[in-house]
């Protein structure tokens, strides 16, 4: 019997208060173990796709991550099993110190402060960042930012890792790291980026927005040569 979608989607649709229609029927779906890159141009709703995932925002159609649907009742339990890194790192992290800010997350989920900073060591062990616990984020370089930011993430236990346009203030060595980073990680992937290559380094399928909808499905050498996208 095969595996059930970790994140499933059915005639999703959403239009913005402007008239905009931003969703257009998408449906999609995300299995255990799959690394999945979602490509396209800016304004093809790549990202109001992603914040439905979490219920930032709320369309018609069907979601359900890890079997759960998205609804307003529901979003405490499914923002417990989909981790979302954000693009700009600044964006996730706040807090004084690192360890600090790595643990929050796990604070919010009601888990003791003894627990919380359990699974924020180990969370910065898994990322290679153990060594600036005490550090406040603000010094650390933009591949240091982006490590912990996943190892916030990470202290949550999450089902899913979904990443917006991870490489983004990367230099080479940094975006090298970060490729091998997430190699190793168990998670299913959902990876929203224009850098095609990193994206064919990561994930072995792809697809490509479009006016709202999923143009095209395949591998990333597949999709890219399909749409252009080069």
């Amino acid at each position: 019997m095969p595996d059930s979608p970790l994140i499933r989607v059915r005639d999703l649709r959403f239009t913005y208060p402007d008239g905009t229609q931003a969703l257009n029927g998408v449906c999609f779906d995300l299995f255990p173990g799959e690394c999945v890159a979602v490509l396209g141009p800016n304004g093809s709703g790549k990202t109001t796709f992603l914040m439905h995932l979490n219920g930032l925002l709320s369309g018609e159609g069907e979601i359900s991550i890890c079997g759960v649907p998205v609804h307003k009742d529901t979003l405490r339990e499914v923002r417990q099993k989909i981790g979302f890194v954000f693009q700009n790192s600044d964006d996730q992290l706040f807090m004084p110190t690192v360890l600090e800010d790595v643990a929050f997350g796990s604070l919010n989920l009601g888990l003791s402060p003894k627990e919380a900073e359990r699974r924020a060591r180990r969370a910065l062990e898994l990322v290679g960042m153990e060594h600036a616990l005490e550090k406040a984020p603000y010094h650390l370089s933009a591949g240091q930012k982006k490590r912990v930011a996943i190892a916030g993430v990470l202290a949550m236990d999450p089902a899913i890792l979904v990443l917006d346009e991870p490489t983004t203030f990367l230099d080479p060595p940094g975006r090298r790291a970060l490729l091998e980073l997430l190699k190793t990680l168990p998670q299913a992937k959902l990876l929203a980026t224009h850098d095609v290559g990193f994206a064919g380094h990561l994930a072995g399928r792809a697809v490509f927005f479009e006016s709202g909808n999923i143009a095209s499905s395949g591998t990333v050498g597949e999709v890219v040569e399909k749409c252009g996208w080069c």
